[in-house]
């Protein structure tokens, strides 16, 4: 390690208890520590001391062997003598246990060590809490030195004795205080902490500054950017520069001499030293759910912002003092809030509940009692009292919560003087002009927010200027650079910053060429949404190029660092934002020629914002001129700003509006102190031109204003007020306006610019305001609202802030006026421009405000008024499927099928060839028709959702098509790209003459177009083997496999995961064939049988055309997996292993890694395998891309290089928590023990949380399989079949199940046969043949039984008892055996299948059962699910989106039930027609469907009933006998209906099997209708029933072999399986 070198000879120390035991320097380690502990820490250099080294297996090869040779030296230089001891340990918290500390004293007794003993902790805080405590306790105490290699332990846990472990119930539940003899603390090690490791010891620093010493925070905030600097360089080989080390050590040392001062006063926690727990309070709390995967450091940041809040929530604390203390940990990439974006992807969006923070918190060290107590600051670097405060558990759910209720006080005063913050728009406005100016200005009253952050945080990025504080933060100095920027190569994040978005547009394009070409601005969700356009197209013409990176007209952009922008002549249009105007007006001094700037448009919008800026760049010494001759023309010269030395901000005119509408609506009276006639804001007139109006009392000066309101209920509506120059205050008018008198309407307008705000207010207001019973209507530039004289409803929903600040106040101040006020769902949103919002209304008004939400981790709400645009078009070439697939989709989803070619040939009344010509001189004409028709459906609200379009399949050849495309996936709308083999294509076409035929090649056409095709759509659907037109309307398996993948829809709205882990075990077969496309189609239905999902191993295929191995082409990739898709049915994974976790992909493949797995997504895979050993960037990319599809984050270790048992794996499963829905760990076991570590280490990860991602984690190799047994989410299998397994120790299903069997986990259970007679039934054939097929040690026997008696009781309640069929004549009567019926047996009315549930054991992360438990018997009926199965496997299936298909029951058997509920539940079909032999049994049916929701259920008697022809039949009537004669009239009249229409597919599925072939088939057949016998529907219903027993999926092979058995009287012994 060659650091820097020290300062001096000697390194500095510092003094704690009275004595200067800690050194602080570079190369201690290698220079000085042994030496000092030979001849200066123990008592006798010359005794024979044994020196005993413990450090973890981590740092033990890294520093270890140094030492022993420094130790070596300095006992020959000094002729000393004393023995070198070392000893490893696990890394990671869970050493801190007795078991580590056990073995700790166990090994010093070994080696002989006496009480002289000098035990040296080498590592972070884990090592040095857990050393001291055995050296606290072996012999009583031995003597101990503290070596810390982080920075959190350099500064926190090695000063101060503290010394601990954990115990199941806690963190440092046993512990002891025991001083250390030395402390070294060796600069150096900071070389080799990872950078995330380095700012979570920031985060104590900033703490240690932020109680005791304002000047080292000061100089946190001025080094931040240095630092940070550093942190990027390979710090390994490159020691900091000799500025940065003596920054870098005296910031530390500012830091360990705080601690040691207070510690030195209050050794043993007397009260002084709990001020060490600043924002430990609510930060431990925060630890405790989100450890391990947020850091120590991380919490402690999110606590000391939140108890820095709740210090100004109870009048303490300064807002600019939280503002700094926020700004200066936000500058050291520290998290500050639980919505932090890299926090919630590190804890996979793990909740932090208030309640379980405020539990945890109850026992806190420093409570006294139920009494919680918590560090507040009263200023940077001072706190309230000298030890932790009291503070009341309603005030901290206050500050946790994201939500808040606003209750009015009966107390509020009557008269309050209320100073807003500064303007935001004059701050940033000031901001900028100071940073391109030169010389120093000195700016006060600064707003201290979110956005002005977001301002200070880009100018610095660029170099703009250098920014300080002074006055404790109440004064801003700002150096400007006089406009030398320099563009950076990081974003410049704005959130939802639209101010800033604007100004930093034109301020970017001043930056010159530095660490990139130029600038990229990007923002959230909303800002995405918001418009840019007109300013980025002023820029471009005047000689700036600006990129879009995704929608067109909003952020994120690429701005060129130009220099500037040319200048001149700038024509701008006006009519949508004034910050475009404000933005070039500032900027347009360091253009490159005078500029000229002409505002074009109907209307300018806030025209006194833009007098505003004139005013201010005035103030900065640039004169603007405004054109005698042409309206809204501005003449700006070339000239540098001056700053002036002190610029003072005024208060926020809009949101002064706020507390005056408190008076207004109250009958009180409040005053603004420097808000007056002469500010430069627009809103100032609020009061006199909108509050007067309605009957309050405004006396307005030039630097104030007061307003007092009228009594309660006597507001007036205001008939027409044009709000053009207060355009955001117009949400408080609205608020004010709905308890005006009521029945009187407020029209406001002028306000158009609201829509693309922070969201679109005005809608905004308009629904929120609905919520509370007011009548609102809003048109294109304003709003109406009606009075409602103070009589509002009680919502029952919250009230939706929408990220927007102003919202959030605007419905706070009306909620004062409330009894049962609402709750507004996101208070933080008003950080944008009054942080200390809610303060302001405890402190001032006295209002009782309530925290409410679960959550102290709110999840991010949409800040937009309107989703995605659901509707979805179709491109690619004729003839490959559109029209079929857009069908086909909208049966799934209930969307409207439209073919756009079709629908333009019905709006202009011509055919296609007809617009072209004879002589193809009309296709111009006709791709404009193509254009203006795609346009109009993407722009019309009647398209927006709920429809599919199929585009024509040249619509690419046009630009403006494309970019239309383009755009409307950007928005988040699906295009999907429709393609098949380009061969049948061409044969289609040879054959479709209905359109004017290609003047080129098919070939050519589609080579040219693939690429437009690719680059316009999101999804492709490659169409192997597409069914034909009459099935379009069908649930294909593989195309509900894509939509699935690709679109998130799923049956009965359960999703994938939570299907497989509803399952007690779940597997996944590993495919190994090499072209799987190559392999028979029956071979797949062999290897699938029993599993939930198929991995297809990119790596492993091999691609004739690639020239890379294990790099297969994109095309290859595409069919083989449209083949598998159509011949598994199963959810696929796809996979990429690469070489060092045991694949055949190349490691540095990254590119054509990204290519393949955006193909993944493209295709719709259900599940992708990522590796979390690529980089963070191809992951960060690949799981924002994902879509519907879920990530697997797998990490294989088949060198055997982690242990489960030293902690190694954790930092693995902790990256893959932050990127996968799954986890999957893959070690490799060559001893058993392995399999109990992996064991240990998964329940581990339980006991601490719960609420994790499921796991797959096993061990390779032949010792691994005991694991991969153990597995049971997802556990990936072989088979027979395969070439070869996936993996080394990989089993077949049926393997599992017998190692299961015969370990006992899987106990022999026996099934039955419940009826009467029984002896010749084939369940018996099929149940045995299944479970030997899979393995299962269980059996099916026949137990004849004419009553549901005793007998039978006993046979159900045997613990031996695994299920039952049930038959005839026990369907009903078995119901009392039983525990509980499903829905769907209730409501069919007969129990035909009993399954028993076992209890789950508390057995870690792994589901298991327990089978010594008494089950819970429930009773099911699959016989409508076989019916259903039946009438799928013959073609006919329903959709919900389209005409409901009639269907008929024939006769009231029975199974009669059953029929109707799978006709009409399963199939959608209705109305259902009932033939029965008497009218009133069908009546009696009839009368029976209450429980089917709006079934339409119909008597038949006559052939005249029959509306339409049914195309469904399910017979259930006896067949051992003639139909009766009326009755078989009657079903031959209906049969002979149909007979002529044989382009329908119609079913009739007979429920009896004996005969094979019934009368009613025979009868259906001679009228041309297909038939299934009954045999089929006995097996399709028993296949569902070892569903319900085993969860095995069957695969189509043993669906077979269950059909050999029943249908064909195959004996099982002669079905290979």
């Amino acid at each position: 390690m060659n650091g820097v070198a020290p300062e001096t000879s000697s390194p500095t120390t510092v003094c704690i208890l009275g004595a200067d035991t800690i050194s602080v320097d570079y190369g201690l380690w290698r220079d000085f520590v042994a030496h000092d502990l030979l001849h200066m820490v123990r008592s006798d250099p010359k005794s024979d001391t044994k020196f005993a080294l413990i450090t973890d297996t981590n740092l033990a090869p890294l520093y270890v062997p140094s030492f022993k040779d420094s130790f070596d030296a300095a006992k020959r230089d000094g002729s000393s003598s004393g023995a070198l001891l070392t000893y490893e340990i696990a890394p990671g918290e869970g050493s801190k246990s007795r078991d580590t500390v056990g073995a700790i004293h166990d090994w010093l007794a070994s080696k002989q060590c006496t009480k002289d003993t000098i035990i040296i902790a080498l590592g972070g805080g884990v090592v040095g809490d857990m050393v001291g405590f055995a050296a606290a306790t072996y012999m009583r105490g031995v003597n101990f030195v503290q070596v810390p290699t982080t920075l959190l332990a350099m500064v926190d846990s090695s000063i101060g004795g503290k010394t601990a472990i954990d115990t199941p119930f806690g963190k440092n539940l046993v512990g002891a205080f025991w001083q250390p003899k030395r402390i070294y603390i060796d600069l150096d090690f900071l070389r080799t902490l990872p950078k995330r490791e380095f700012l979570n010891g920031m985060a104590e620093v900033i703490k240690t500054a932020a109680i005791w010493n304002p000047e080292e925070f000061t100089r946190l905030e001025e080094n931040a950017e240095q630092i940070l600097k550093y942190l990027e360089t390979d710090r390994r080989s490159r020691p900091p520069s000799t500025e940065l080390a003596v920054v870098l050590k005296r910031l530390i040392l500012g830091s360990v001499r705080v601690k040691a001062e207070i510690v030195s006063a209050d050794e043993r926690e007397g009260g002084l030293r709990n001020l060490l727990n600043f924002g430990h309070s609510i930060g431990h709390a925060i630890e405790a759910i989100l450890t391990p995967q947020i850091l120590h450091g991380e919490c402690v940041s999110v606590g000391m912002v939140k108890e820095a809040e709740l210090s100004r929530f109870l009048g303490i604390l300064p807002d600019d003092a939280v503002a700094r203390l926020t700004n200066c940990l936000a500058n050291y990439c520290l998290p500050i809030s639980l919505n932090d974006k890299l926090l919630r992807k590190r804890s996979a969006s793990r909740e932090c509940s208030v309640n379980s923070i405020l539990s945890i918190m109850a026992v806190d060290k420093k409570n006294q009692g139920s009494e919680k107590r918590i560090v507040l600051l009263s200023a940077i670097g001072r706190t309230y009292e000298l030890k932790a405060t009291a503070v009341a558990d309603s005030n901290i759910k206050t500050i946790l919560s994201p939500g808040i209720r606003v209750y009015a006080s009966p107390n509020m005063p009557e008269q309050v003087v209320c100073t807003p913050p500064g303007s935001k728009s004059i701050s940033n406005r000031a901001l900028v002009l100071a940073a391109l100016g030169t010389g120093t200005c000195r700016i006060t009253n600064l707003l201290h927010s979110d956005d002005t952050q977001v301002m200070l945080t880009a100018l610095a990025k660029l170099g703009a200027a250098t920014f300080g504080w002074e006055d404790e933060g109440k004064t801003l100095i700002v150096e400007g650079k006089g406009g030398a920027l320099r563009a950076c190569t990081e974003a410049l994040y704005l959130g939802n910053a639209g101010t800033a978005s604007r100004f930093l547009t034109t301020v970017a394009c001043l930056a010159t060429p530095a660490e990139a070409p130029s600038v990229t601005l990007t923002g959230n969700d909303r800002m995405k949404e918001r418009p840019i356009g007109a300013l980025a197209k002023a820029l471009s013409h005047n000689g700036v190029d600006v990129i879009y990176l995704e929608r067109r007209g909003s952020l994120p952009i690429q701005v060129a660092a130009s220099g500037g922008f040319a200048g001149g002549e700038i024509d701008l249009a006006a009519d949508v934002s004034s910050q475009y105007v404000s933005s070039l007006l500032m900027c347009a001094p360091y253009a490159k020629r005078p500029v000229t700037l002409r505002l074009k448009g109907d209307k300018v919008v806030s025209q006194t914002y833009i007098d505003m800026t004139i005013a201010m760049m005035a103030s900065f010494g640039v004169l603007v001129q405004r054109s005698q001759h042409e309206a809204h023309t501005y003449h700006i010269p070339v000239q540098s700003y001056v700053s002036p030395q002190h610029y003072e901000i005024e208060s926020d005119a809009s949101s002064a509006t706020y507390p005056l509408a408190i008076a207004a609506i109250s009958g009180t009276s409040c005053t603004v102190p420097n808000i007056g006639s002469n500010s430069l804001q627009g809103d100032a007139r609020f009061a006199v031109d909108v509050l007067g109006p309605m009957g309050c009392t405004v006396k307005q000066t030039e630097k104030s204003t007061t307003v007092t309101g009228p009594r309660k209920g006597q507001l007036r509506a205001i008939p027409k007020i044009d709000m053009e120059p207060m355009t955001d205050a117009f949400l408080t008018a609205c608020v004010l306006a709905a308890v005006a008198q009521y029945g009187s309407v407020t029209r406001i307008h002028g306000i158009a610019n609201q829509r693309v705000k922070e969201c679109d207010r005005i809608s905004a207001m308009r629904d929120e305001l609905a919520k509370l019973g007011v009548h609102c209507h809003d048109h294109e530039d304003g709003i109406d609202v009606t009075g409602s004289g103070f009589e509002l409803t009680s919502p029952n929903t919250d009230i939706h802030c929408y990220d927007d600040h102003r919202v959030a106040m605007s419905f706070s101040v009306l909620a004062l006026s409330l009894k049962s006020p609402p709750i507004l769902d996101d208070k933080a949103c008003v950080g944008k421009t009054w942080p200390g919002w809610w303060d302001t209304l405890s402190q001032v008004f006295q209002a009782k405000l309530e925290g409410q939400g679960r959550f102290a981790s709110a999840p991010v709400r949409s800040t937009s008024n309107s989703a995605n645009p659901s509707s979805l078009y179709l491109i690619g070439m004729r003839g490959a499927g559109k029209t079929t697939v857009g069908r086909m989709i909208g049966s799934i989803g209930g969307h409207t099928f439209i073919d756009l070619d079709e629908e333009l040939e019905k709006r202009t009344g011509k055919t296609i060839p007809e617009i072209i010509g004879p002589e193809r001189k009309g296709w111009d004409e006709f791709r404009r028709l193509e254009r203006d028709l795609l346009v109009t459906t993407m722009q019309s609200k009647q398209y927006r959702d709920g429809h599919v379009f199929a585009c024509g399949g040249g619509v690419v050849e046009m630009k403006e098509n494309r970019e239309a495309l383009t755009d409307y996936k950007k928005q988040g709308g699906r295009v999907l790209l429709v393609s098949r083999p380009i061969e049948r294509i061409v044969a289609y076409l040879d054959l479709d003459k209905t359109r004017p035929a290609y003047a080129e090649k098919t070939t050519d056409v589609w080579n040219r177009r693939r690429p437009w095709y690719i680059e316009c759509s999101n999804y492709e659907y490659f169409a192997a083997n597409l069914p034909e037109e009459h099935r379009a309307t069908a649930h294909t398996e593989d195309f509900q496999s894509f939509v699935r993948g690709a679109f998130g829809h799923t049956e009965n709205s359960i999703g994938l995961l939570e299907r497989f882990a509803g399952k007690t075990r779940s597997f996944f077969v590993s495919l190994t064939a090499p072209q799987p496309s190559r392999q028979p189609v029956a071979n797949f239905a062999r290897v699938t049988a029993g599993c939930d999902a198929v991995e297809l191993r990119v790596d492993l295929l091999t691609d004739p055309r690639s020239s890379q191995a294990g790099v297969p082409t994109i095309d290859f990739v595409t069919r083989e997996s449209a083949f598998l898709r159509q011949v598994v049915k199963l959810p696929i994974i796809f996979t990429i292993r690469t070489q060092s976790q045991g694949g055949r992909f190349p490691d540095g493949a990254i590119m054509e890694a990204k290519a393949l797995y955006y193909t993944a997504i493209r295709l719709g895979f259900e599940l992708i395998d990522l590796e979390m050993s690529w980089p963070d960037s191809l992951l960060d990319e690949v799981v924002a891309a994902k879509s519907h599809a879920k990530i697997i984050a797998s990490h294989h270790d088949p060198q055997r290089r982690l242990s489960w048992s030293n902690g190694s794996w954790t930092e693995h499963y902790t990256r893959a928590v932050m990127y996968g829905d799954v986890v999957k760990l893959i070690g490799a076991a060559a001893v058993a023990a392995d399999n109990d570590d992996l064991e240990m280490f998964l329940r581990k990860l339980h006991e601490a949380h719960q609420d994790l991602p499921p796991i797959i984690a096993l061990n390779m190799g032949e010792v691994g399989k005991q694991s991969r047994v153990r597995n049971t989410f997802l556990t990936p299998v072989t088979h027979p079949s395969l070439p070869s397994a996936a993996a080394p120790g990989q089993l077949s299903i049926k393997q599992i199940h017998q190692c299961l069997a015969l370990s006992g986990f899987l106990p022999p259970r026996k099934f039955y046969l419940f009826g009467c007679p029984i002896a010749q039934s084939r369940s018996p054939a099929m149940h045995n043949t299944l479970f030997d097929a899979f393995g299962l040690p269980h059996k099916y026997f026949r137990h004849e039984a004419e009553q549901a008696d005793e007998s039978l009781k006993e046979v159900v309640r045997a613990p031996s008892f695994g299920g039952a069929s049930v038959t005839i004549p026990l369907k009903r009567e078995v119901t009392h055996l039983i525990d509980e019926l499903s829905s769907d047996m209730r409501k069919v009315g007969a129990v035909n299948t009993i399954v028993p549930y076992w209890p789950q054991t508390d057995f870690g992360p792994r589901s298991a059962v327990d089978h010594s438990a008494r089950p819970k018997l429930v009773g099911h009926n699959t016989d409508w699910m076989g019916i259903v199965s039946c009438f799928k496997g013959a073609g006919v299936t329903a959709s919900s989106s389209e005409a409901p298909k009639p269907a008929l029951i024939i006769g009231t058997g029975g199974t009669a039930r059953a029929a109707l509920y799978a006709l009409h539940t399963g199939l959608h079909m209705q109305p259902v027609y009932v033939l029965g032999r008497t009218q009133s049994k069908a009546r009696e049916l009839v009368d029976e469907v209450d429980g089917l929701d709006g079934c339409d259920v119909r008597v038949l008697t006559d052939i005249s009933q029959l509306e339409k022809d049914p195309i469904a039949a399910v017979g259930t009537i006896p067949a051992d006998r003639p139909i009766d004669p009326e009755m078989e009239s009657l079903l031959r009249a209906v049969f002979a209906k149909s007979k002529n229409k044989r382009s329908v597919n119609r079913v009739l599925v007979e429920m009896a099997y004996k005969p094979q072939h019934t009368p009613a088939m025979q009868l259906a057949e001679q009228h041309g209708w297909r038939t299934v016998q009954g045999l089929e529907v006995l097996a399709a219903q028993g296949i569902e029933q070892f569903k319900l027993w085993t969860g095995l999926h069957l695969g189509q092979y043993l669906e077979s072999v269950v059909r050999q058995v029943v249908v064909e009287g195959k004996h099982e012994s002669s079905i290979a399986p």
